[in-house]
Formats: C-alpha cells, sequence, structure tokens
C-alpha cells in the first residue's frame, strides 16, 4: 500500500489479506515521523468507549482499536513520498495480523478484556513483557522460549532445549567441570565418561585388559563375540562389556547378523533362552537412537551404514532408544526401552590384545 501511494487498504478485500487489519496516515513530506503518527493513532484511545465498544459522537477511533487489538500479534510498517495532484506526500502504513476491528451485527468486536495484565496469554505467546516501570505489560513470543540458561560453558539450542556444553563441562547447564581424559577411548560427553576402544578399561581406558580368547562363543572375522548367561538394562550390559575390555557388539554386514542369528537359534533350540527368571529372550548390542541427532549410532559414535530391523520397526524413537536382537523376529533388529532386562553381546578384537 505504501509503495503504491494509496491511502486505502483496498487489499483487505482480497481472499489473501482478509486477516490482516491496516492503519494509514497521509500527511505531507517532513510534517511527522512514523513515532509521530503511531502517537497519534493512540491518541485516539481518549475517544473509545470501552463500556459500549463505541468511539465517541463525531470521533474516530479505529486506529487505536486496531493498534491495541489483543490477539493481534505480528506488525509491520512502511512509509513512503508520493506525488499526489501536484504536491509531494508521505504515507504511513502499517499491516497488523492477526487483523481486527471486526464487527458483529453492527458492533465492534472489543479490542481487548480488562484485567490483570497477561492474564490471558494464549500458549503461544508464552511469556510476559513487563514495561520498565512495571506497570502493565503485554503477552510476548519471546526469543528464549525455553526460559532457561547454559552459563558461560554452553550454548543453547532454541529447538530442542537443550544446551552444548564447551569441552570440559557437562550437566543439564552445562554447570559441570569435567575433567576427565580418555587414554584409549572416547569422551562420552553426556555422562562425562569415557567409551574405551577394544581391549582397555578403567575410568580413563588406561588400563590394558587381558582376555581369555578361548573363551569366545564365536570368532568372526578377527572378533570375539560372548554370549551372556546373565540379564541386564542396556547401560548396564554395556558397562560390564566394557569393564572386560570390549564392546556391546556391532554388526556392520549381512554375514555377521546371520551368524549371530544362527547361533542364537541354536541356544533357542535348546531351551538356553528360556529361563523363568528373564524377562525376555531378547539379547542387546551396541546401538542407540540418539534424538538430538535423529538417527541411530553405534555407541563408538559410527553411523550405521548395515540395518537389519525387523518388519515395522524401528517405531518407538523417543521411547524405546536401545536396539536389540528379538527372538520372535528370527533375532532381527528392535528398538526396545533402554530400562527392559536383557541378555547381552560383549565384543572383543583379537588384534587389540596381541602384544
Amino acid at each position: 500500500i505504501a509503495t503504491l501511494c494509496h491511502k486505502e487498504p483496498f487489499l483487505q478485500h482480497s481472499s489473501s489479506f482478509s486477516h490482516i487489519g491496516w492503519n494509514t496516515h497521509l500527511s505531507v513530506v517532513g510534517a511527522a515521523s512514523f513515532s509521530d503518527i503511531i502517537d497519534f493513532w493512540f491518541e485516539e484511545g481518549k475517544d473509545f468507549l470501552y463500556s459500549s465498544g463505541r468511539c465517541k459522537e463525531n470521533a474516530t477511533c479505529q486506529h487505536y482499536t486496531q493498534l491495541v487489538w489483543a490477539t493481534s500479534s505480528q506488525v509491520g510498517c512502511a512509509n513512503q513520498q508520493c506525488w499526489r495532484n501536484g504536491e509531494l506526500w508521505e504515507i504511513f502504513v502499517c499491516a497488523y495480523y492477526p487483523g481486527g476491528n471486526w464487527e458483529v451485527n453492527g458492533q465492534l468486536v472489543m479490542p481487548y478484556k480488562s484485567g490483570l495484565y497477561c492474564s490471558l496469554c494464549t500458549s503461544s505467546m508464552s511469556g510476559c513483557l513487563r514495561l520498565w516501570d512495571h506497570v502493565g505489560g503485554l503477552c510476548e513470543i519471546p526469543k528464549n522460549p525455553c526460559r532457561m540458561n547454559c552459563g558461560e560453558h554452553g550454548h543453547l539450542n532454541i529447538s530442542s532445549c537443550k544446551c552444548k556444553c564447551d569441552l570440559g563441562f557437562t550437566g543439564r547447564f552445562c554447570q559441570v567441570r569435567c575433567n576427565v581424559q580418555c587414554v584409549h577411548g572416547h569422551f562420552k560427553e553426556e555422562g562425562c565418561s569415557c567409551l574405551c576402544a577394544v581391549g582397555y578399561g578403567g575410568a580413563e581406558c588406561a588400563e590394558k585388559v587381558k582376555f581369555p580368547f578361548q573363551s569366545c562363543d564365536l570368532i568372526i572375522d578377527g572378533n570375539c563375540f560372548m554370549v551372556s548367561s546373565d540379564v541386564e538394562t542396556y547401560y548396564g550390559a554395556k558397562s560390564h562389556c566394557q569393564e572386560q575390555g570390549g564392546i556391546l557388539a556391532q554388526i556392520h554386514n549381512q554375514k555377521v547378523q546371520d551368524i549371530l542369528a544362527f547361533y542364537l537359534s541354536q541356544l533357542e533350540t535348546s531351551n538356553e533362552l528360556t529361563r523363568n527368571d528373564f524377562e525376555t529372550e531378547n539379547f542387546w548390542i551396541g546401538l542407540t537412537y540418539k534424538p538430538p541427532k535423529d538417527s541411530f549410532r553405534w555407541d563408538t559414535g559410527e553411523i550405521p551404514k548395515y540395518f537389519s530391523f525387523a518388519f515395522g520397526q524401528p517405531d518407538n524413537q523417543g521411547f524405546g532408544n536401545c536396539v536389540e536382537l528379538q527372538a520372535s523376529s528370527g533375532f532381527n533388529w528392535n528398538d526396545q526401552r533402554c530400562k527392559t532386562l536383557n541378555r547381552y553381546i560383549c565384543q572383543h578384537g583379537m588384534d587389540e590384545n596381541l602384544d
């Protein structure tokens, strides 16, 4: 409207602009600033009768009612100089969305409701911006909807409302200093701990762990696989494997999947998987779903290039973030609650333990 130099907001009758409210003002160039014009519109409020929802007789107050319309949440303004009848004028335009000044049976819908400020803010606003003198306030869409701060050692991701901590810090608000040094392993930021390389153990992965490879249940392509005889939660199983200098098993190709599935099916037929004190007949492997990354990752941080999920799986992202070999699906993969008690498969690299 400003560029076309039209004072009347004819676009409001277009379907594309039907929910936009307009305030316009035309004056001689240099006679007023945008701030002056907005103050002028607001001054119309003295001619607005809240009790009846009308303007005083022979007075105009529609600019005011649009300006203070409670449910208008976005505004854009522009001004433009233009020639009209041989004279240079300036037009000021503000567009409000959603618009206001609606009428029902000839009566103006009330632009706001009298009462305690911010008491009727909707959920999409999620905040109240108080004035500098703490008198009154406006519903707002805050720049920080998470209402949290990551302090000096973190950066807030507004989309996920989670802190990304600087190196050496952890915790929800990056408030915990973490000085763990992982000698032979990877630092796990979320737990301020180390994930040890195969063949190493201890809090800082500094201890060489000798593993009795004669105890391997299976050796596939130089990797030793041990099937547990006890049950653990996912993270309990992961910790137990690490204590032995290993990791929860990783399956990178169809060969390893086929051999493990066959071996576990043999245990199943020999009734070794059906003890009454076991919650399931399934086995943890070292794969979890990472919601911030929206992807599955091996415990080493590697992105899988091979998958063998059962039909219809995975289906529990965000609720069942840990992966098991599911007996009822031929030991194909299923995402499961991490607190479930399963048996598990540890993996050890034989080359890592050779002197």
